[in-house]
């Protein structure tokens, strides 16, 4: 079994079933077969080489999807690029992955043309209109071009379960973006898995308002398109009212989303207000989900299944998950392991701990990485002889329930991202301005956790806090700026040196 079998098996079962819904637009399962099989045909013809890597820089879910399916149909590797970026961020990882084509929506050209002609990878950027960069406009190839082509190839290439299907970049805890390594097996077992434990069929109609980018919005892709179900799609958490509305009229019977996407719903919408009888489960996963927001859920929820979910991109998403019948009677817990997945408690020389002890979680499963991209020594780090050293410390209570201690990491988890401070750090750092910073994240109703930045100015120099931010906002994705600047005279350190971020909490 491969990914794209998924999408190639459901549109002979439902081939006129709607698989995706965006504003007011739809496209059937035939209609999205036939997209992916001529961008497949036309990528074919480019005589990439095998495993080539292809890029995805777009929020329309349509061009996402259907190019998602034809570059691992053609053979490529999928690098779904974060559409919230930065034009340094975007050449890092283009110039790590060494993208070979980039499918790029009209408004992120602007952080493509500065470097696009510079990498000697890139051999082309499609999209919807002429890219221009730095005068030149041989870069581009016009994707209406390609969707209209008569070409159509019918044998197309070899792909293995163990061959990778897809790289998703993490920051990882060193704060450099780290390209986990996804077989089709890996995304293969863990849809699998989660499509047995939610029940899924084809009845099913999901809310989708997470990125397809990261690897909980596309386990939500993979496992609706492999029962045949349908993808409401709307992205854009400005108005959650909107969204309420479309899932009253789509009639959608699931919801995904991190903490931060329920705490704005429960918030800042009129949710009270909306009952939906066609609402079968939600799902949280990105960040331990609060008992209070758990409570909150189910009064407002309360014919609908709330699964409580914990994972890794390592993990190709999933690793546990909470019976929504245990919710009540173990909060706060992580639950067990997902099928198909081990977990175990083990201390830092291997040995596992006793029920009640604090350990590190390690996962063994089909669904574990195949490694971090042309980072040997990193994947030595988490995939050893026990399984993936998932970072997390834990606890396991007498019946086999998991409940997360702390992160090894000081990684901010803020809204749906992922974030490392060392990147931010040393973005601050760069400014002729400062001594010395500390980035932390600090607890947030809506967002989990907001960035604050503790800095230190150079001897005798003067800066305001929106110079650092003006800083910030030129060098880093929207996201990663921080929203608050504290000034200090010294950072508070251990003996050795260390900044003890704990202290900063809540100075300032």
């Amino acid at each position: 079994m491969l990914v794209y079998d998924y999408l190639l098996q459901s549109a002979n079962k439902y081939p006129e079933k709607p698989v995706v819904f965006h504003g007011n637009k739809s496209l059937t399962y035939h209609e999205l077969s036939s997209l992916v099989r001529s961008q497949a045909s036309w990528l074919i013809s480019q005589k990439f080489d095998a495993g080539f890597r292809c890029g995805i820089l777009t929020d329309d879910p349509f061009e996402y999807i259907s190019a998602y399916f034809a570059i691992q149909l053609a053979g490529g590797i999928v690098v779904g690029l974060n559409t919230q970026t930065s034009e340094r961020s975007l050449k890092t990882l283009l110039t790590d992955s060494r993208i070979s084509v980039v499918f790029a929506q009209k408004k992120f050209h602007r952080y493509l043309a500065p470097f696009a002609s510079q990498l000697p990878s890139l051999k082309l950027i499609v999209s919807d209109e002429e890219f221009s960069c730095n005068g030149a406009t041989s870069i581009w190839m016009d994707r209406q071009v390609i969707l209209k082509t008569d070409l159509q190839i019918t044998d197309f290439p070899v792909v293995k379960p163990d061959d990778i299907a897809q790289i998703i970049y993490t920051s990882g805890t060193t704060g450099s973006p780290k390209g986990v390594m996804l077989r089709h097996a890996n995304l293969v077992a863990n849809t699998s898995s989660i499509i047995t434990y939610l029940k899924l069929t084809e009845n099913d109609k999901v809310m989708a308002v997470l990125p397809f980018f990261y690897s909980y919005g596309n386990s939500v892709l993979l496992t609706h398109i492999a029962v045949g179900g349908s993808l409401v799609v709307n992205q854009n958490f400005l108005y959650p009212n909107v969204i309420l509305d479309e899932m009253l009229e789509r009639e959608v019977t699931g919801f995904s989303g991190v903490p931060s996407t329920f705490a704005l719903l429960l918030n800042r919408s009129a949710i009270n207000k909306y009952h939906f009888p066609k609402l079968r489960y939600l799902t949280q996963a990105g960040a331990a989900m609060s008992p209070k927001l758990a409570g909150q859920l189910q009064k407002v929820f309360p014919e609908a299944e709330i699964f409580v979910m914990y994972g890794q991109t390592e993990a190709s998403a999933r690793l546990s998950y909470l019976p929504p019948e245990d919710l009540e009677r173990k909060m706060g817990s992580i639950g067990r392991a997902i099928p198909g997945v081990t977990l175990k408690l083990l201390d830092r020389d291997g040995r596992s701990v006793a029920d009640g002890e604090t350990g590190e979680i390690v996962a063994v499963g089909d669904n574990i990485m195949a490694g971090y991209w042309e980072r040997r020594p990193e994947t030595d780090q988490v995939l050893r002889e026990e399984g993936l050293w998932t970072g997390d410390l834990a606890r396991r209570d007498h019946e086999g329930y998991f409940y997360i201690v702390s992160r090894k990491s000081d990684m901010i988890k803020s809204g749906s991202h992922r974030i490392a401070p060392k990147e931010i750090e040393e973005i601050i750092h760069e400014h002729e301005a400062v001594h010395e910073v500390a980035v932390l994240g600090v607890e947030d109703e809506i967002l989990g956790e907001t960035i604050k930045a503790c800095v230190v100015l150079k001897p005798g120099v003067t800066c305001l806090p929106k110079e650092l931010l003006l800083h910030c906002r030129r060098n880093l994705p929207a996201f990663k700026v921080p929203h608050r600047i504290v000034f200090f005279d010294e950072l508070p350190k251990t003996a050795t040196g260390k900044i003890i971020k704990r202290q900063l909490m809540a100075d300032g």
